[in-house]
C-alpha cells in the first residue's frame, strides 16, 4: 500500500481514493507540478491536498474565502489529531500573532488563511521563515473576473511565488467554465497548463423543472412523496421561516436556517438535520458550505439562483452517497420579471456607489488619506438607519467596492469566546494558592480544554456553567477578573460582519470605478442570469446536457431521467431515430415553414414516428403550428 493510501486509511478510514484524486496527488506531490483540479461538489477536494501534506515535512498553506468552511475543516482535522489553525477577518492582532508564530515554529500541519490576510505585514514578515510544503487554493474560481464570484484579494496569491518559488500550487474548484479554468492557471502563474477535470455528470442525480403557480402546494407534494432528507433553498430569510412553518403545519418534520440566526442555534439546527432528527431544512444559500451529509435525497429551489454555477453547486448537495436523488427547480414566469428587477438592484449607479463609500468612511470617522488596513465590525441595520439607505443598494455597492479593491466585506462572521493563559504553570499554581476562590474555576478550565498555554482556545461559557452547576453570568465574571489579574487573555464571543479597508480613504471625485469594468461585470452577470432562465424554460433539451455543455463538456449524453427526457422516452423512439427525424425537421423548417404533409413526405422514416416527434416539438415549443396550417421553427 502506498504512503498516500496508508494516510487515507489511517485518518479518513478509506482504503482507496475516489476517481482522479490519486492522479492529481501524484502530479503535484510526486512530480512537483502546479495543478488545477475541477471536481464536482462532493468530489473530495480537501483530501487531495490534506493527504500529501501529511506525507511531507512542513505544513500546507490553505487559502479559502469561506470562514465557515475554514473553521469546519480545522475542527475536522483537530478531531483527527492533526494540528491545524486558521487566520481570518475579525481575529485580534494578538491572536493572529500567536497563530503565525506557531506556524513558523512548525506547530501545525495545516494553516488556513483568508485571502485578504495575504497582503498584511503580519503575514508577509513571517512568510520567508515558514516551511510550507504545498499551497492549496480552494474555491479557485474566485481569482477570475470571468467567474461568478470574483474576489480581488485572490490576486494576491500569486505574490507568494516571489518568496516561495519552488512550492507547488494545487488549485481546486467545483464550478469553472473552460474560460475560467484557463484564467485560474494564468492568474496563479502556473509554469505550464495542468488541468485535471472530472466530468460534472451526476448519473444518480435527476434534474427536474416544474413550471407551477402554487409552489408551496407542489413543494408539499415533494416533501410528502419523498421520505428522505432534503434541503429547500429560498432567497430571503423571511421565507425560510414562513415555508418551514407551513411544512410543519402539514405534518412535515422541517426547520429553517439563515445567516442571521444565533451561532449556537445554527449549530443545533445543523446537527439535528445531519443526524436526521430534522428531515427537511428550509434555508438561504448560507446553508451547505462545509456541511457534508451523504444521504440528501432532494434539493428544491423555490427561487431562481443567480447562475448555473450557483445552482449546480447547491443542487449537487443531493445524492453524494451515489443513490438516486432529485434536484428540483420550481419555476413561474413571474420569476423572470423578478430576476430582471434583481439585476437592477445588483448594479446601483456609479455615483450612488461613491456616495455609499463616503457614508461608510464617515460612519467610522476615517479622514481622507487614512484608514488602510483598518478592520471594523459592521452593523448593516445601524448603518442604513443612520444614512437612510436601502439595504439591497448598500449590499450591492459593498460588493462592487470589494471587486474594485477599496474594501473587503464579510457578510457574517461569528467568533466564539477565546482564552489564552499568559502565565506559566508555576506562576499559575502560586496564583491558585493565593486566590482560593479562583482555584476550582481554573481547574475546571484546564480539565475542559487543552492547548491553553500556547494558543487562544475557543471556549463555551454556557458549557462551563453547566459543568460547574453555576450561572453563565458567574463564569463571565470569573473570566473577566482573571483577565484583569493578567492570568489570562480573554476575548468574548463576537457576532458581526466586518469591513476591512484595503486602501486609504479617497475623496469621492478620486474614487475610480471603471465604467468599462462595471459594464463588463454587469454583462457577465446578465449572461449567467439568462443562462439560468434558459435552463428553467427549456422544454426540449436534457437538463443534464444543458448544465454539462455550460461547463464546457463536449457532446454530453442525454441522462434519460430528467423531466425533459422522461417526456421524450414516452415516444418510444430510439435516440438514433429521434435525432435523425429531428435533424430532418430542423433542416427543412430552417428554410421555410411547411405543412405537416410536406414534412412527412420529405423525411424518409416511419410516418407515425415523424408525427409523434412533431407533436413533441410543438409541446416543447420548438416548433409552432400556425393558423394557416403550416409548421414553423420557433426562434429563441
Amino acid at each position: 500500500m502506498s504512503t498516500y493510501k496508508q494516510i487515507l486509511t489511517k485518518y479518513w478510514g478509506y482504503t482507496k481514493f475516489r476517481p482522479l484524486q490519486e492522479e492529481i496527488i501524484k502530479s503535484f506531490a510526486d512530480d512537483q507540478k502546479d495543478v488545477l483540479g475541477l471536481l464536482p461538489t462532493g468530489g473530495g477536494k480537501s483530501v487531495i491536498f490534506q493527504v500529501p501534506a501529511l506525507a511531507k515535512e512542513g505544513f500546507c498553506l490553505v487559502i479559502t474565502p469561506l470562514i465557515a468552511l475554514m473553521k469546519d475543516q480545522v475542527e475536522n482535522l483537530i478531531d483527527k489529531d492533526i494540528k491545524a489553525a486558521a487566520v481570518y477577518s475579525g481575529m485580534s492582532k494578538d491572536e493572529i500573532d500567536i497563530v503565525l508564530n506557531n506556524a513558523v515554529f512548525g506547530v501545525y500541519k495545516f494553516l488556513y488563511l483568508s485571502p485578504e490576510r495575504l497582503a498584511t505585514r503580519l503575514f508577509l514578515t513571517r512568510l520567508p521563515d515558514m516551511n510550507i510544503n504545498y499551497i492549496a487554493v480552494d474555491e479557485a474560481h474566485c481569482i477570475s473576473q470571468w467567474g461568478y464570484d470574483f474576489r480581488p484579494s485572490y490576486l494576491n496569491i500569486a505574490n507568494i511565488r516571489k518568496i516561495k518559488p519552488d512550492v507547488p500550487f494545487i488549485a481546486l474548484t467545483a464550478t469553472a467554465t473552460p474560460k475560467v479554468a484557463e484564467d485560474i492557471q494564468e492568474k496563479l502563474l502556473f509554469k505550464e497548463p495542468n488541468l485535471f477535470q472530472k466530468s460534472f455528470e451526476r448519473k444518480n442525480l435527476i434534474y427536474i423543472v416544474r413550471e407551477v403557480e402554487d409552489k408551496l402546494k407542489y413543494l408539499l407534494k415533494i416533501a410528502v412523496k419523498e421520505p428522505g432528507s432534503g434541503i429547500i433553498y429560498v432567497r430571503s430569510r423571511k421565507k425560510t421561516f414562513e415555508i418551514s412553518k407551513y411544512l410543519v403545519s402539514k405534518g412535515v418534520n422541517a426547520d429553517y436556517y439563515h445567516a442571521g440566526i444565533d451561532a449556537k442555534l445554527k449549530d443545533i439546527k445543523q446537527k439535528r438535520w445531519k443526524t436526521g432528527e430534522t428531515r427537511v431544512i428550509v434555508a438561504t444559500n448560507a446553508f451547505g458550505m462545509g456541511i457534508d451529509k451523504h444521504n440528501v435525497r432532494f434539493v428544491v429551489h423555490i427561487d431562481l439562483p443567480d447562475s448555473p454555477e450557483a445552482y449546480f453547486q447547491e443542487a449537487g448537495r443531493a445524492g453524494r452517497d451515489g443513490k438516486t436523488s432529485y434536484a428540483v427547480l420550481l419555476y413561474h414566469k413571474a420569476d423572470k420579471i423578478n430576476f430582471e428587477k434583481r439585476i437592477k438592484s445588483s448594479f446601483p449607479e456609479i455615483p450612488e456607489i461613491k456616495r455609499i463609500y463616503s457614508a461608510l468612511c464617515n460612519y467610522y470617522q476615517i479622514p481622507v488619506g487614512e484608514g488602510k488596513g483598518l478592520i471594523r465590525a459592521f452593523s448593516m441595520r445601524d448603518f442604513v438607519s443612520k444614512f437612510k439607505l436601502p439595504i439591497q443598494t448598500v449590499l450591492s455597492s459593498l460588493k462592487i467596492l470589494k471587486n474594485e479593491a477599496y474594501l473587503d466585506f464579510t457578510e457574517d462572521n461569528f467568533t466564539p469566546s477565546k482564552v489564552l493563559f499568559t502565565v506559566n504553570r508555576e506562576d499559575l499554581y502560586r496564583y491558585q494558592v493565593a486566590n482560593k476562590h479562583f482555584d476550582n474555576f481554573i481547574k475546571l478550565i484546564l480539565r475542559t480544554y487543552t492547548g491553553l498555554f500556547s494558543n487562544y482556545t475557543s471556549i463555551d461559557e454556557d458549557y462551563l456553567a453547566k459543568k460547574a452547576h453555576s450561572k453563565p453570568e458567574l463564569v463571565y465574571g470569573y473570566l473577566e477578573k482573571l483577565a484583569e489579574h493578567k492570568i489570562i487573555k480573554y476575548i468574548p464571543q463576537r457576532k458581526m460582519p466586518f469591513i476591512i479597508f484595503t486602501s486609504e480613504r479617497l475623496d469621492e471625485k478620486n474614487i475610480l470605478i471603471s465604467k468599462e469594468k462595471y459594464k463588463e461585470r454587469k454583462e457577465r452577470y446578465v449572461k449567467r442570469a439568462n443562462a439560468m432562465i434558459r435552463y428553467a424554460e427549456s422544454k426540449a433539451k436534457c437538463r443534464s446536457q444543458i448544465l454539462l455543455s455550460y461547463f464546457g463538456e463536449k457532446n454530453p449524453y442525454r441522462c434519460g431521467e430528467c423531466d425533459v427526457c422522461r417526456r421524450r422516452n414516452k415516444l418510444n423512439i430510439s435516440n438514433y431515430e429521434f435525432d435523425l427525424i429531428n435533424d430532418g425537421i430542423k433542416k427543412i423548417l430552417k428554410e421555410n415553414p411547411v405543412s405537416i404533409e410536406d414534412l412527412t413526405d420529405n423525411i424518409k422514416c416511419d410516418e407515425d414516428k415523424i408525427l409523434k416527434i412533431i407533436r413533441w416539438l410543438i409541446e416543447s415549443e420548438k416548433i409552432e403550428y400556425t393558423v394557416d396550417k403550416r409548421i414553423t421553427w420557433v426562434k429563441k
